[in-house]
């Protein structure tokens, strides 16, 4: 319930009525806390807090260990974007290289068992990966690769999470807003219909943001002229 109040009401997470429902987080005779660490893995990724994140999906991981359970796929590839984030601002290079790996491996053993689930999640790791090492195209591919497989599957939030990828990589190349903003708006419309407010208000600020900056451009052409 509070997963899905920080990401549709726009609610604080305080964990208080969570702790009262898990108990001792720190009792390994526990068996709900695998829920409250992997639950608290996936808001912590989608609301942005990447230190958190890597916390609640290392604890969520020692638990369920080489499990092949669906639950422990999800936040393993949560865990491998993370990664891809703390590395692109220089965070924990060395261990957040070796979770990329982690979560490259289990993704491909996942899609191979079960290529319906899990081909998008693998394909959208590749793409963030190959950003990393300015591949341009192959990443464009594996982004709308893993945009049309998430679509097919009917996963609207991760086709809306592959689209904003995509969105940013092209912002930050700083050459191209117009396809920055055709996937930004792809998201955004994916994120509407999976019911996000949070997500959806996030992204339009890019948008804006985005409509700012061509118009400025184009005042300082016409300035120009």
């Amino acid at each position: 319930r509070e997963t899905v109040s920080v990401l549709i009401d726009k609610e604080d997470a305080t964990g208080i009525q969570e702790k009262a429902v898990f108990g001792d987080l720190n009792d390994p005779g526990n068996k709900p806390r695998e829920a409250f660490f992997h639950h608290s893995a996936i808001r912590c990724y989608w609301s942005g807090h990447t230190e958190r994140c890597r916390y609640f999906s290392q604890k969520s991981m020692n638990l369920t260990g080489q499990g092949g359970q669906p639950t422990a796929y999800i936040v393993k590839f949560l865990f491998g974007l993370n990664c891809l984030d703390l590395l692109r601002n220089n965070k924990q290079v060395t261990k957040s290289r070796e979770g990329i790996r982690v979560a490259i491996a289990a993704m491909e053993d996942a899609a191979t068992n079960s290529e319906w689930n899990f081909m998008n999640k693998l394909r959208l790791l590749e793409a963030e990966q190959l950003t990393l090492t300015r591949h341009h195209w192959r990443a464009i591919n594996k982004y709308d690769a893993s945009i049309e497989s998430a679509k097919k599957a009917g996963f609207i939030h991760e086709q809306g999470l592959a689209c904003e990828k995509a969105g940013f990589y092209f912002k930050n190349l700083d050459r191209n807003n117009k396809k920055a903003l055709e996937y930004f708006k792809q998201a955004c419309e994916c994120y509407k219909e999976w019911g996000s407010s949070v997500k959806v208000d996030f992204i339009q600020k890019e948008i804006d943001s985005l409509n700012e900056r061509e118009r400025d451009s184009l005042d300082v052409k016409e300035g120009s002229k």
